[in-house]
């Protein structure tokens, strides 16, 4: 494969330079909407228990999670096509916008319904917000020091993870759970000027048709997925007998189907078949999928187990995540320097899944009179093996597609892992609740709702704490029994992961990035030299100006074959 030209910037443009400081601009407006995006995945678990109960909600409070991380999957692969197409920067502050509004409409929800559906169009910005970051990376550092970059994205994933819940508990303790979305607003602002300054990033149209159709089907596969494995949350039963059901199935089934045929004869797919013949991006998506579903799933109720069953404070059962981010960072943050140094990932990827799967086992023990040094010792485990897989995998896929696919793979691989954690949430939800909804129904079975017997679709854990003592030792062994047995139908599917990493091919890290390869930006150096040529006198000769071969490797940014 030739070298990409040095630039296509028209004549009256001056080529982007991606010198140092330019790039440390343009990753600090990426790190502070990514947090935006990261923090609101997190920010409800701990309040969600008071949410439900005010709003009336307990028996379907998985969609308050599954909702945000459905939108956030299905408009992923869009905005990937959308900055591949004609560019990042007006996409990403799109999303920063439509975040920041929806943001405001969650918290004056009047109706768990109405929250419910803000929350969806949270999903529909923070989805660009993660894919467009991490495409954005790509595109202005090099693969082979990407690695020093993405370490500090992982780690903040994980200080979202846990800042979150520990606003959300705070918010909700001391003023109001509404105020865990109002908080974002400001924050939005701030992020959409931040970027709207730094983001000099070049746009350029699209000569190929938009796949409408194609992001119809997908949009209606992926719902119907989604709802197919909430339902028993939702109506309470699997039966095939159901007109309903049946009819969801098979719609489901057919618009996937008929997606599948359309990308495959698309001019322009927004999620290109041709991917799935890198074996790379295959397996790394196939991981990232099941990580989605086993680790994802799971995290979003630990705080209300901790709040319900164990009687910790909403703010304190926040304050007991910490363990995990401080895995997760220092795992993400250590591998990345270490990639960095010596080009290889592939090990990463394997320690993680073995750490992560091992961990999920080890949490089938939790119980109501768990100690809080075996809980921290748990969930620390959980983030180091977490922080060493996330952006590992995408670096993979980032570094083995060619440099003018970057945002459609990123996307991709991003996609399903959200679709993993998504099904894996609706599934671990549904599983949770019906057991949790039996054991609460015997509780409270016969018992007044009145007085201190609050009916069990309204517990709040301060409702709880005031329940007679029968009833509420009976409340909290309820919420123990339903937890801790669920983790077992996760465990199988992590354990696929930690195979399928040892068939990972490491590739060479490319020392090129993306924008540089599609000709859109120039180094540093690149500048330099072309200024002192241009500046050189006309009788020092004709020699000509440095080709871009002399900077750029063949084969693509993301990576060549070692």
């Amino acid at each position: 494969m030739t070298a990409a030209p040095l630039t296509t910037t028209p004549p009256d443009r001056a080529p982007i330079v991606l010198d140092r400081r330019t790039v440390w601009l343009i990753f600090a407006a990426l790190m502070a909407s990514m947090f935006l995006s990261s923090l609101d995945q997190s920010i409800i678990s701990t309040a969600m228990p008071t949410i439900v109960g005010e709003l009336d909600g307990v028996e379907h409070q998985g969609w308050l999670i599954t909702i945000y991380i459905l939108a956030v999957a299905v408009v992923m692969p869009i905005y990937g096509k959308a900055g591949d197409s004609w560019g990042r920067r007006w996409p990403f502050l799109i999303a920063v916008a439509l975040f920041t509004a929806a943001s405001a409409g969650a918290g004056f929800a009047g109706s768990f319904t109405e929250l419910v559906a803000w929350r969806g169009i949270q999903g529909l910005g923070g989805g660009g917000l993660m894919i467009l970051s991490q495409a954005i990376i790509a595109d202005i550092v090099p693969a082979r020091e990407r690695g020093k970059y993405m370490g500090p994205m992982g780690a903040l994933f994980g200080v979202a993870a846990v800042a979150g819940p520990l606003l959300g508990g705070w918010f909700t303790d001391v003023h109001d759970w509404r105020w865990a979305f109002w908080i974002n607003i400001p924050v939005g602002l701030l992020a959409f000027a931040v970027a709207w300054v730094t983001l000099k990033l070049p746009s350029h149209r699209s000569e190929h048709r938009v796949d409408v159709l194609g992001a119809v089907l997908m949009t209606l596969g992926t719902t119907g997925l989604v709802v197919v494995a909430s339902w028993e949350s939702l109506v309470g039963s699997y039966d095939l007998s159901d007109t309903r059901f049946a009819g969801l199935l098979l719609g489901t089934l057919a618009a996937s189907v008929a997606f599948v045929a359309v990308e495959l004869r698309a001019e322009n797919p927004i999620l290109p078949m041709r991917l799935f013949r890198n074996s790379v991006f295959t397996l790394s998506t196939v991981i990232g999928l099941v990580i989605g579903m086993g680790m994802f799933a799971a995290l979003g109720f630990l705080p209300t187990f901790l709040q319900m069953a164990t009687g910790v404070g909403v703010t304190q059962s926040g304050f007991l995540m910490i363990p995990m981010m401080v895995g997760m960072m220092a795992t993400a943050i250590a591998s990345g320097v270490a990639i960095t140094r010596t080009g290889k990932y592939r090990i990463y990827t394997i320690t993680g899944m073995g750490i992560a799967t091992a961990t999920l086992v080890w949490m089938t023990t939790i119980t109501a009179d768990i100690s809080m040094l075996q809980y921290s010792a748990m969930i620390f485990v959980l983030g180091a093996g977490l922080g060493l897989v996330m952006q590992t995998i995408v670096l993979a896929v980032q570094n083995a597609v060619d440099p003018h696919e970057i945002g459609t793979a990123t996307s991709a691989n991003n996609y399903f892992r959200e679709i993993g954690a998504a099904l894996g949430t609706a599934l671990f939800s549904s599983i949770f609740t019906s057991r949790l909804v039996d054991g609460l129904e015997d509780v409270f079975a016969g018992v007044p709702q009145t007085g201190q017997a609050a009916a069990p679709s309204s517990l709040t854990p301060e409702a709880v704490q005031s329940l007679p003592a029968p009833l509420k030792d009976g409340v909290v062994e309820a919420y123990a029994e339903a937890l801790a047995p669920a983790f077992w139908y996760l465990v199988p599917l992590l354990a696929l992961g930690f195979v399928l990493a040892f068939f990972v091919r490491e590739i060479a890290l490319s020392d090129v990035a993306g924008m540089i390869a599609r000709g859109e930006a120039v180094t540093a150096e690149q500048a330099e030299a072309a200024l002192r040529e241009s500046d050189a006198p006309a009788d020092r000769g004709t020699t000509p100006e440095p080709g871009p071969d002399a900077e750029v490797t063949a084969g693509p940014a993301s990576g060549t074959s070692a």
